[in-house]
């Protein structure tokens, strides 16, 4: 297997890594603990070498996430030395800045874009960039590397600059921030293959093990605390690992027996289903990415 095509994409991407670094004052790099973030953390280990990562990391924290991944996030943010700060939900919860979601189908993954927004605010971030993917999902597939968000954070897919020659523009007005995704180009297959090459340490969750779930709507979820079941629903235990990580209540689950980087990507070169078809949190309406993107969100 030829891999040249991912040093292509590690270029790129930090190339738009220095670029960041070069025409802002106070950038900030999204970290979820979720593969993505991951990578594009490793990127920016890479490109500034042997200096320090030259900006902080932003985790949103949801009070609902799988304790893997903070496990993971602590531990690779230490071997790293970079610099975490953390936005709660449960803070704008508590400070009466968002209402919390109830009945079965209740999740705190709308809430983030409230805290996200006020954390950039409070810190003055002026550019915030995450490891979304145009392959992802429709909306974001209209997303450019740099990508403009007006005084109040909201995105207009309309008012996009041209990036012709990977020439970017990150001028702005006063309290205007950019959204950046340095990974773009890349595919779930690509992230999975450079994640083999570059043998980076991954959290457990991403991998099979036996879990406590139920079943909704087609749907395997994580039987944790935060979720609460229908009558009609019962727990049981499965092979299960996660394919894409987000906050628990949107989250599905894959069955599957991939104990090895190998066997995710031979799964992932096998299947169907597209990397956000289990999370749930896009399928409130066939805009519900787009909509929240236009809000603020990730």
């Amino acid at each position: 297997m030829k891999l040249s095509h991912l040093r292509e994409l590690e270029a790129e991407s930090i190339y738009v890594l220095r670029e960041v670094a070069a025409q802002f004052e106070k950038p900030v790099l999204l970290f979820s603990g979720g593969k993505d973030s991951i990578v594009m953390t490793h990127l920016a280990y890479k490109a500034f070498y042997p200096g320090k990562i030259p900006f902080p990391l932003l985790h949103i924290d949801t009070g609902h996430n799988f304790q893997e991944t903070i496990t993971y996030r602590d531990e690779f943010v230490e071997k790293l030395g970079a610099t975490l700060i953390v936005g709660s939900v449960q803070d704008s919860i508590d400070q009466g800045k968002v209402v919390e979601e109830t009945g079965f189908n209740a999740s705190r993954n709308k809430l983030q874009t409230t805290t996200l927004l006020d954390t950039l605010e409070h810190y003055k971030f002026d550019a915030a960039m995450g490891g979304a993917r145009r392959d992802e999902e429709k909306a974001r597939a209209k997303e450019r590397f740099f990508s403009h968000r007006d005084e109040f954070g909201q995105w207009d897919p309309k008012n996009q600059r041209p990036e012709l020659w990977n020439i970017f523009n990150g001028r702005k007005n006063m309290g205007e921030h950019f959204r950046v995704f340095p990974i773009s180009n890349w595919t779930e297959m690509d992230v999975w293959q450079y994640i083999l090459l570059e043998n980076i340490p991954m959290p457990s969750i991403y991998y099979t093990h036996n879990r406590n779930v139920f079943q909704r709507d087609g749907m395997w979820y994580a039987a944790e605390d935060c979720m609460t079941l229908k009558p009609t629903e019962s727990v049981v235990s499965k092979r299960v690992r996660c394919r894409t990580i987000g906050d628990v209540s949107c989250t599905g689950l894959t069955l599957s027996e991939a104990n090895s980087l190998e066997d995710i990507i031979a799964e992932i070169a096998a299947t169907r289903v597209t990397e956000r078809g289990g999370r749930s949190d896009d399928k409130r309406s066939e805009s519900a990415m787009e909509d929240r993107k236009k809000e603020g969100y990730f």
